[in-house]
């Protein structure tokens, strides 16, 4: 009983350990983003009438600069890529790793890779806030070979194997989810239109599961809180006024600490979320272990955006 206790408390430290990364990343992130908004609100605006008299003698002014601070609504599309990385799967008699595989995304295969965010600018449109929401995949390639260590209910697995030797399902389809919070700024414009900016953010993630083991009966396939994410981006917004077009590159790094229920399936966001709750508050061990992956990804996306009003033009 004894060996079994230490074996226990190695393992909760492991966990404790693997946690730890993803807390101070998701701080590190987010006090980033708290820099910038407070920023936000150190900027003081120029007045109208100030920019106007910039203007007749003969100063350039801003091309476009909001009299009110401005909220923007949109949604985007887009494709990811996943870097490969290490999937660990412990229980309490066993643990076993997969390595050296390929992610695919499948962005233009429903469910289809969209994102939403909502967005506020202050007076003078240079620094911001974000509310974003990704919806990426992470599907493990099927055909790909992984490395495999450990052992499987009692069973070695292979040392290297296609992951469909191993897995019938190893993947976050539906999907790959993302909440953050961002602190954005903005540059000056180029030729009357476009601005590029930069943020960085952090938030959670919430990723659908989908874990089933070749030879297994059970699967899980539920909705999960995973632990915490960050993101830093770039791009180019081009201003038509109350509407904008944008293009963007964005890079996110989400570890994964998930447990693996093998319950029957509800697959509904709110139930899932309140089950995981329920099973945690009561300390409730999951049948099929944990699961920890840190997913590093990079997006290409485009959208629009719809602002409440359009920016003040001051004529050079």
């Amino acid at each position: 009983m004894q060996a079994i206790d230490h074996v226990k408390v190695a393992r909760w430290a492991e966990v404790q350990e693997g946690r730890s990364g993803w807390r101070i990343a998701g701080g590190l992130s987010g006090i980033a983003a708290i820099g910038l908004m407070i920023a936000a609100q150190a900027v003081k605006p120029e007045e109208p009438d100030q920019l106007a008299a910039r203007a007749v003698a003969g100063a350039p002014a801003a091309v476009t600069t909001p009299i009110d601070p401005t909220w923007a609504f949109g949604g985007y599309g887009g494709i990811a890529h996943t870097y490969p990385a290490t999937v660990k799967i412990a229980r309490e008699d066993s643990e076993m790793t997969a390595s050296g595989f390929d992610w695919i995304g499948k962005p233009f295969v429903a469910p289809i890779y969209y994102g939403a965010r909502i967005q506020r600018w202050g007076m003078l449109g240079r620094t911001g806030s974000m509310i974003d929401f990704i919806h990426a995949k992470a599907i493990a390639k099927p055909g790909s070979p992984a490395t495999f260590t450990g052992t499987h209910n009692g069973e070695a697995l292979p040392e290297k194997a296609p992951v469909k030797d191993v897995f019938r399902k190893l993947e976050f389809s539906h999907g790959h989810n993302i909440l953050t919070l961002n602190g954005l700024l903005r540059f000056g414009s180029l030729f009357g239109i476009v601005r590029p900016y930069v943020g960085v953010g952090g938030g959670i993630t919430l990723p659908h599961v989908e874990v089933h083991f070749k030879k297994d009966n059970w699967r899980t396939y539920e909705y999960k809180f995973a632990g915490f994410a960050g993101q830093g981006l770039a791009g180019l917004e081009f201003d038509l006024g109350r509407t904008s077009l944008f293009v963007e590159y964005k890079f996110t790094y989400a570890p994964y600490d998930l447990p693996l229920t093998e319950e029957p399936e509800l697959d509904l966001l709110v139930v899932d979320l309140y089950r995981q709750f329920l099973a945690w508050w009561n300390g409730e061990t999951p049948k099929g272990g944990r699961l920890t992956v840190n997913l590093a990804t990079h997006h290409g996306v485009g959208g629009i955006l719809v602002k409440t009003q359009p920016g003040l033009r001051v004529a050079p």
